[in-house]
């Protein structure tokens, strides 16, 4: 018998992954369409599956997410992401971010991302229309710093 895992409220932490795909000197954001962070903009990325390697996982997502194929580089950071509500942990996530390239595939919105959007850097670094959390920032710009040093030939 297998045993369906909660992620609200949840027994232990979670592994998720998530991707920071620079192309063309943008960067790909997609607005989610469910909880945690439902309506926000933020990463591409998703749970973790048995089985998967981190980086079968941020390429399964990001296929899932945004039609793209991409090729996960190197890790970025590894962070928790913790929602308490009413004195509980209602989300707890232990999210392992990549710089990824893309490779192929159709950019659209599909599964849990409600839209999707290259956005370029003065977006994420400034107090434009675009909200993001401070820990999406922080990601976004290691891996535009870490892209860039690689230089522009793969991207």
């Amino acid at each position: 018998m297998t045993s369906k895992i909660e992620r609200e409220y949840p027994q232990a932490p979670l592994v998720g992954v998530g991707a920071v795909i620079v192309y063309q000197d943008r960067v790909l954001l997609v607005r989610r369409a469910t909880e945690p962070l439902k309506g926000q903009w933020t990463l591409p990325g998703g749970m973790l599956e048995l089985g998967e390697t981190l980086a079968q996982g941020v390429a399964r997502e990001v296929r899932e997410e945004t039609g793209l194929d991409v090729e996960p580089i190197e890790l970025l950071e590894i962070f928790d992401r913790i929602h308490r509500e009413a004195g509980r942990v209602r989300f707890h996530y232990v999210i392992a971010d990549y710089l990824c390239r893309v490779t192929g595939g159709e950019l659209r919105a599909a599964s849990d991302a409600g839209a999707v959007r290259w956005v370029e850097r003065a977006e994420w670094n400034s107090h434009s229309a675009l909200v993001l959390d401070p820990i999406a920032v922080r990601v976004i710009e290691k891996g535009w710093q870490r892209a860039t040093a690689l230089g522009k030939e793969w991207r």
